[in-house]
């Protein structure tokens, strides 16, 4: 693998490079002398980021020595730190379209993934339940964390964690925190839990086979080995003994269900479809929502109804467990993918409804502009951002009331369309 070069030479080569005379260049090849232009311009931005990243990095060293890191820790975990251009560049890029639910549980919860966290557990049998006794954490949900947040070990980065989190802190959109967990990442490193050049993961700085941030690691990492330290990178007994001690020192209940798949009534009001909206099952039974398969509802206190995708999708009744799992990543998709992940690998069924594949994503600008629409007619959604928030959906119910439609607040083309004209 190519290496960058440290930010200090990096900068006297390029420097040096830009220092030529220039030449006069014929005509004929003036799309050619652009391009090499353009491209001086990127290395000398690149020079003088690298120089000032040195600038950083030492007034980083000194508040970290101020904040009681040893001076072996500094040394060993930046001296020759580099400058990673390739950070930032995925910090700053966002996809345009907003994935649907659907496909995102069709990779999540592939028949392969399921196959493999079968194998996994079968594997590792008696070390997943024993932190199940341990934590309450069933091990069919550490397995599934695993293979949602790295494919079970096969994809967990190989972006060296100091030199992300340095980067992202000298120059990223939140600077703050990375600071932060890259002043966490030291700790860990003075703890004697790992060493600096072990200690790799995402372009974010999530480390390890279920991803864990640095202040998370400080805050719930065990070891699950008995070898004295804590290592999600090697060691699978870590890896299951941290992530359930994360859950359940978030909330995580034993004995009570992450999600439940439901029919809802005809008359559902979807402006209760929000894990803002809380109640024991008792009251949710009571409004006619039943389990998909005509049981009872479990017992379930302060649980919330989701549809994800609306009216023509599938529903759920979710509580406490899944909001656990909404903290190790919050968002409503990851939390159904790790659920129903989980299930499949215990042997139970998958989703049962349908979803509205039919349907197209929306780009993000198309929901700016579908936001645009809503304030224009008065249906106040805040800032435009392209995100899908409770604002948004919020407003959609309150338009799809106005034409007629069930006000499930799932934005599509033809909402959009509706909304333009």
């Amino acid at each position: 693998m190519h290496k960058l070069l440290p930010a200090t030479l990096l900068f006297t080569l390029l420097a040096g490079c830009q220092s030529s005379p220039a030449q006069a260049v014929p005509e004929a090849d003036h799309e050619a002398s652009t391009l090499s232009g353009a491209l001086d311009t990127e290395a000398a931005e690149r020079a003088v980021s690298a120089a000032d990243f040195d600038d950083w990095l030492a007034g980083f060293r000194r508040e970290a020595r101020a904040q009681g890191i040893g001076e072996a820790t500094l040394s060993r975990a930046l001296d020759g730190l580099r400058y990673r251009p390739r950070v930032l560049e995925l910090d700053r890029s966002q996809p345009e379209f907003v994935r649907p639910i659907w496909q995102y549980l069709d990779s999540a919860v592939s028949a392969r993934r399921i196959a493999t966290g079968r194998e996994r557990l079968a594997a590792h049998r008696d070390t997943a339940r024993e932190m199940e006794r341990r934590y309450g954490v069933p091990a069919e949900i550490l397995v599934a964390i695993w293979g949602v947040e790295s494919n079970y070990g096969s994809h967990f980065g190989d972006f060296p964690t100091l030199e992300a989190l340095a980067t992202l802190a000298f120059e990223g959109r939140r600077r703050d925190f990375a600071r932060s967990e890259l002043l966490a990442a030291l700790r860990i490193l003075e703890a004697g839990d790992i060493a600096p050049e072990r200690m790799v993961g995402s372009w974010a700085g999530a480390m390890g086979h279920t991803q864990f941030l640095p202040s998370s690691f400080l805050a719930h990492a065990v070891d699950g080995d008995g070898d004295g330290r804590r290592d999600i990178w090697q060691s699978v007994p870590d890896v299951l003994a941290s992530t359930a001690n994360y859950l359940a020192e978030v909330g995580w209940r034993a004995g009570e269900p992450w999600a439940v798949e439901v029919r809802l009534p005809d008359d559902f009001d979807h402006a209760q479809a929000e894990l803002s909206t809380r109640r024991d099952s008792g009251a949710w039974a009571a409004q006619g929502v039943r389990a998909i398969d005509g049981d009872r509802l479990p017992a379930m206190a302060s649980a919330s109804v989701i549809a994800p995708a609306g009216a023509e999708g599938a529903a759920f009744l979710v509580g406490p467990n899944f909001r656990a799992i909404l903290r190790y990543n919050n968002a409503t998709s990851y939390a159904l993918a790790v659920s129903t992940l989980a299930d499949r690998i215990a042997g139970r069924d998958g989703i049962v409804a349908s979803w509205p594949r039919d349907e197209q994503p929306l780009a993000r600008r198309e929901v700016r502009a579908m936001q645009r629409s809503l304030n224009a007619r008065g249906f106040d959604v805040g800032q435009p951002d392209g995100i899908l928030g409770p604002n948004t959906r919020r407003g959609l119910r309150a338009f799809q009331r106005t034409i007629g439609e069930t006000p499930d607040g799932f934005a599509t083309q033809r909402l959009l369309e509706r909304l333009q004209h």
